[in-house]
């Protein structure tokens, strides 16, 4: 039996979708595919931002060869970078998308940088996830989502069209939480089904504001809100995933905690670990 078709959430006027073409020839384009969806259900308008990563010439007369190497690949990832802009923009075009792209070959913190400025225009920034810890669409991630001041919707692969019928929201009664939770009203509101859930044995929750406090907040927003509290199993980031398939979650909402990348590459962290294995899309806010 078909889906019935998603609801366009209301309010969003300005989609940031950030493309970055490195030459791994690996890039994944579930961000442009949301993106483009997304923008043509709710009629936003939609910046395609398809950076090309300039490399940094090598000093010293010796190195002429790699100089000219280094001049045909920057030549060659700009070239690639506009190549998936201009396509976006024709196939916008053919679904009456209001679309403008910019195509900037930027060295690597200057496009962190172009990036997460762009990002504080926007409604909402949509990127594509990256597993690999060092990779540079870690770095936009990190700047869009603690540099913007906006909501940041990660993609992984796979994904093909914007749909969030069932939101799974997670709540430990953090600043972070309801921020998040702030950010993703639209959503929720256009959501059939709403879950906040809690994940206890985590770390104390004594003092939190409880979801069952939170949800008639919600309510009130026009949301359809239910609320769980889940013992954690194996850890968070674990536990939410399994209770977002066992909700069939379309997207999860939830706060995000700032480390250092060392500290959380010793102790772990939710955000961190749903980011490399997440199979919904993420709202992640700050």
């Amino acid at each position: 039996m078909p889906k019935p078709p998603t609801a366009a959430p209301t309010g969003l006027r300005d989609i940031l979708v950030g493309l970055t073409e490195e030459g791994r020839g690996d890039e994944t384009a579930s961000a442009l595919s949301v993106g483009l969806s997304l923008a043509g259900l709710t009629g936003a308008h939609l910046t395609i931002q398809s950076a090309a990563r300039h490399l940094t010439l090598v000093a010293g007369a010796g190195w002429g060869f790699v100089n000219d190497l280094v001049v045909e690949e920057n030549r060659r990832l700009s070239a690639r970078a506009r190549a998936v802009a201009e396509r976006a923009v024709t196939e916008a075009a053919l679904e009456g998308i209001s679309c403008s792209i910019e195509v900037p070959a930027l060295a690597y913190p200057e496009l962190v940088g172009r990036l997460t400025a762009r990002a504080r225009l926007a409604d909402l920034t949509v990127l594509d996830a990256e597993a690999r810890e060092l990779d540079l669409d870690r770095d936009l991630i990190d700047g869009v989502l603690f540099g913007s001041g906006r909501p940041l919707l990660v993609v992984p692969p796979g994904c093909d069209a914007f749909s969030a019928r069932r939101i799974l929201v997670a709540w430990d009664g953090s600043a972070q939480a309801a921020r998040a939770a702030n950010d993703a009203l639209p959503f929720l509101r256009a959501a059939e089904a709403v879950e906040i859930v809690s994940v206890v044995g985590e770390k104390d929750l004594s003092t939190a504001v409880a979801g069952a406090e939170f949800a008639p907040h919600l309510a009130r927003h026009g949301v359809n809100v239910s609320v769980n509290s889940v013992p954690v199993q194996g850890d968070a980031a674990q536990t939410l995933e399994r209770q977002a398939s066992l909700f069939g979650a379309e997207m999860l909402v939830m706060g995000a905690y700032r480390h250092s990348r060392l500290k959380e590459w010793l102790l772990g962290g939710v955000t961190h670990a749903l980011l490399t294995r997440s199979p919904v899309p993420l709202l992640l806010a700050h």
